[in-house]
């Protein structure tokens, strides 16, 4: 299943002195972050505040190649997550017939954006590495005093480090929260 995304923003991590281009589920309180290069936030941040560059960017050439050869893009999937690295998939038309070519996730992102393209992610990426907002402690840590104050406290330091864009800590506490849950379904079970 896919979910319709859009650019919440591009961002600077300020603990990692990375960029990350924020992507927000429209239909729920999930974020995406993706860690990106410094030229393609440029790109990303010049599209979303629709600033010309005196000169085209490469990905300005790229939608002007693909305009003149009448070739539309149709979508734009962040398809994949692995070791650490996502993957996308940008789908084309020309002349009727639709085409998948594999991309970096901030190149088509880019892209999708010049040539007004719907960006999905595919929901497994979603549930593996999406930030929620306000995710709630887990109910089965009642039992379990000491892992239930655990996840409280995960939680709360997660809804802090999403608001303090801090989202490389984000993704790490996300992952603790998961281990935690794991575990007490373990010792329920």
């Amino acid at each position: 299943m896919l979910v319709r995304a859009k650019v919440e923003r591009v961002t600077l991590d300020t603990a990692t002195s990375r960029f990350v281009v924020i992507l927000k589920d429209e239909k729920q309180s999930r974020w995406l972050p993706i860690v990106v290069g410094s030229t393609e936030a440029q790109a990303i941040a010049l599209q979303l505040e629709n600033i010309a560059p005196p000169r085209p960017l490469t990905h300005d050439l790229i939608r002007n190649l693909l305009e003149m050869l009448t070739i539309t893009v149709e979508k734009v999937v962040v398809s994949d997550l692995r070791d650490n690295t996502y993957f996308a998939i940008i789908t084309m038309t020309n002349n009727g017939r639709a085409k998948e070519i594999d991309a970096r996730p901030s190149d088509a992102i880019a892209i999708a954006l010049r040539m007004n393209a719907p960006i999905f992610v595919v929901e497994e990426v979603m549930r593996k590495a999406a930030i929620m907002d306000g995710v709630p402690p887990s109910e089965d840590a009642d039992d379990e005093q000491a892992p239930g104050d655990r996840l409280e406290q995960l939680n709360i330091d997660l809804i802090n480090a999403v608001q303090e864009e801090r989202y490389e800590e984000a993704a790490r506490i996300r992952d603790e929260i998961k281990r935690v849950k794991s575990h007490l379904r373990e010792k329920t079970t």
